[in-house]
């Protein structure tokens, strides 16, 4: 789906065309048609509006024919019923700057774009530079509350787990790695792309956009030691559960190991006391007394013992 915006009055405003100075955002459902569509009528490579289409594209840029594209990754909710999928993938964002548009190619609902859409009024079309870099600045915003979002949620799961260890809360902790494994690549592509650009003046900056490209990379780098962070405290935590939770097995099979220890010799008593030989004291009057007083004097006994031994 192609939707055409235009900064109007300090209004955003949709259009019909793709007019001089507007900003055209394809998001799903994707068409073959409308990309064939929209190469042909802004002269666009088809290779600049598929590539968002690979999940997999790392985030990098490059110029064809006066017309350039960047390519960032950005967070967003995973939608997969997978129960064992993460709760954030990062997928590719691709801006192309034509000679008189911004186009941006969306494969899932972007919430960077959807911030940008409401601040567009703000915008200046002729400053398309500024624009990509405020694109940016939405991306690494999200990052930030995606990660805030997933530490409450390790604090939450973390509780629920000292409370009850469940393998359902493992599973919860599981899906949060995933994601900060997701976010940490993401961000640090993001990192090289930020670096690339400000070294190689890709996009011809002037003096005030290289400052806001620096401060980009400031906080995109504060979202990269968040991460690593927070992953770092999940894959300890982990650790520790395992820990946890092997030092509680061997407790519960050693106590087993005691009670084993504790039945076997009354039962091997009372077992020689009823075989089909002549024994002791078997016409007494106590004959049936004493292989059970027995029995329970040995156990009194192996008992004290493992308590005395602090085994038990």
């Amino acid at each position: 789906m192609i939707k055409y915006f235009k900064n109007i009055n300090q209004q955003t405003v949709e259009i019909n065309v793709p007019e001089t100075g507007a900003w055209i955002n394809v998001s799903p459902p994707l068409k073959q048609e409308e990309f064939s569509e929209l190469s042909s009528g802004l002269d666009i490579p088809i290779d600049f509006l598929t590539d968002s289409l690979d999940i997999d594209e790392r985030s990098r840029f490059e110029e064809d024919d006066n017309v350039k594209l960047l390519v960032i990754k950005t967070p967003t909710e995973n939608n997969s019923f997978n129960e064992s999928d993460a709760y954030y993938i990062t997928i590719p964002i691709c801006i192309i700057l034509t000679h008189n548009q911004i186009v941006t190619v969306n494969s899932f609902d972007n919430p960077a774009i959807k911030k940008f859409l409401n601040t567009f009024q703000n915008r200046h079309p002729d400053k398309k530079n500024m624009m990509v870099l405020k694109i940016f600045e939405k991306v690494v915003q999200n990052y930030m509350e995606h990660l805030k979002e997933i530490n409450q949620r390790r604090n939450t799961f973390e509780q629920k787990l000292y409370a009850a260890s469940r393998n359902e809360h493992l599973l919860e902790l599981m899906r949060i790695q995933k994601s900060l494994v997701y976010f940490v690549t993401a961000i640090r592509s993001n990192e090289l792309l930020f670096m690339k650009l400000q070294r190689t003046n890709f996009l011809a900056l002037n003096e005030e956009e290289k400052e806001f490209l620096d401060d980009l990379i400031v906080d995109n780098s504060q979202a990269l030691e968040m991460a690593n962070i927070y992953s770092n405290i999940l894959s300890s935590t982990l650790d520790a559960f395992a820990g946890i939770i092997a030092n509680n097995q061997n407790e519960v099979l050693k106590r087993l190991s005691v009670i084993t220890i504790v039945l076997t010799l009354p039962v091997l008593v009372a077992s020689i006391y009823g075989m089909n030989v002549p024994i002791p004291y078997q016409e007494s009057k106590l004959a049936f007394y004493m292989p059970v007083g027995l029995s329970l004097i040995i156990s009194l006994f192996i008992g004290w013992f493992f308590l005395k031994k602090k085994i038990f």
